[in-house]
């Protein structure tokens, strides 16, 4: 389901389609410490395909009442013409900071240029202290609990010009989420699954850009989104006799819905285990009824769910795993195929540890036979990951 060369579409990460969010909900349930939301991104019209294990890009805009803080700080108007790399042309300051440049991540490169600009001494004594090389352990903590609105508010004396903040924004990146459908089922329309992001540091509310960007200020049937599709190696099995087993906690579970999906518009006879986790079973279960009818229609064969805070011994995807793990390995030794998505920092790693253990104790080997059996799956592409 690839875009055939020949009738490939116009739209690209280089010039993307703008598409209408036609749908955006909540899928925690009240009560849930978490949100979680489902949008429905339409494409009709825009030539643009898609398969399952792709991804969307996403171009956000950055929130206006942060651009106006940072533009109040300058003392400026925010009409004032500048200059990103690679331009040939200037463009306004706030349409800079609004669309084109990211506005946290700020590295020591812009406490020189603040220590430089300074004239007040108790704030040249702060930025030269954090300068000095005895400060190096704790400089990282101290930028990465601030945006750089947080230094020109505590460092008002350094007074910068439009163009010199400027020159120290990274460029605003489009954001990649896996899609959540299949374009058998919804041809002219792509499902995402998205954590909105929202926490605080340095005493500051912050906002995950670009899924605050699509939960809070994309009205839905109305502002145009800049959107273009990823195509990943990542997907279901081309022969839907195979066997997939696919874990994915959280928003992980996004691009396993999309697999089920494309299989059973296929009439795929292989069969689908889902392992699927999140904090609390009554608020968290996402896609609950889809997953239920998937189920008794036997669909899907079988879904293991693990709860985190549901009982006072915290329960995780691989938890799951190795209590099944006899029939995991029945699985995987007939030809499964198995699939992780979700957080690459702990989840995948506690899950390839899951499997590791799993294919040695079940299949009777050492470590380094296992290791070798995992190294011969994903080689054949019977192990794969999509993980961030």
């Amino acid at each position: 389901m690839s875009a055939d060369p020949a009738h490939a579409s116009v739209y690209n990460k280089d010039n993307p389609f703008l598409a209408k969010i036609t749908e955006n909900r909540v899928l925690n349930r009240p009560g849930s410490s978490k949100e979680t939301r489902h949008f429905v991104v339409h494409i009709g019209g825009s030539g643009l395909t898609y398969k399952a294990g792709d991804s969307l890009g996403v171009y956000p805009e950055n929130r206006p009442s942060e651009v106006a803080e940072l533009i109040k700080h300058l003392g400026a108007t925010g009409d004032e013409p500048v200059l990103l790399p690679k331009a040939t042309a200037p463009i306004t300051l706030r349409e800079a900071l609004t669309s084109r440049l990211a506005l946290a991540g700020p590295t020591s490169k812009i406490l020189h240029t603040l220590l430089a600009k300074a004239t007040d001494e108790e704030e040249k004594a702060e930025l030269a202290a954090l300068l000095q090389p005895e400060a190096k352990e704790m400089l990282p903590n101290f930028l990465d609990e601030r945006e750089f609105v947080d230094l020109l508010d505590e460092f008002p004396s350094a007074k910068l010009t439009a163009q010199e903040l400027v020159d120290h924004l990274r460029k605003l990146m489009p954001r990649l989420y896996s899609i959540a459908s299949s374009p058998k089922q919804h041809p002219d329309e792509i499902h995402l699954t998205i954590a909105v992001v929202r926490y605080t540091t340095n005493n500051r509310e912050r906002h995950g850009v670009c899924s605050t960007f699509l939960a809070d200020r994309v009205k839905p049937h109305h502002t145009p989104t800049p959107i273009f599709v990823s195509h990943s190696h990542f997907g279901p099995p081309e022969d839907t006799n195979r066997d997939i087993i696919m874990v994915g906690p959280g928003t992980g579970i996004a691009p396993f819905r999309a697999f089920v999906q494309d299989r059973v518009a296929s009439g795929a006879k292989g069969r689908n285990w889902v392992f699927f986790g999140d904090q609390k079973s009554a608020t968290d279960y996402l896609y609950e009824e889809e997953w239920i009818k998937y189920v008794d229609s036997k669909s899907v064969t079988r879904i293991d769910l693990a709860w985190s805070r549901d009982q006072d011994k915290k329960v995780y995807v691989q938890d799951k795993m190795r209590e099944n793990a006899a029939e995991l390995w029945a699985w995987i030794k007939n030809g499964a195929y198995f699939f992780v998505c979700g957080d690459a920092k702990r989840m995948a790693k506690d899950v390839d540890a899951a499997l590791h253990e799993i294919i040695a104790t079940q299949g009777g080997m050492d470590a380094a036979a296992a290791a070798e059996y995992v190294k011969t799956l994903k080689k054949e592409k019977r192990y794969q990951r999509d993980v961030y």
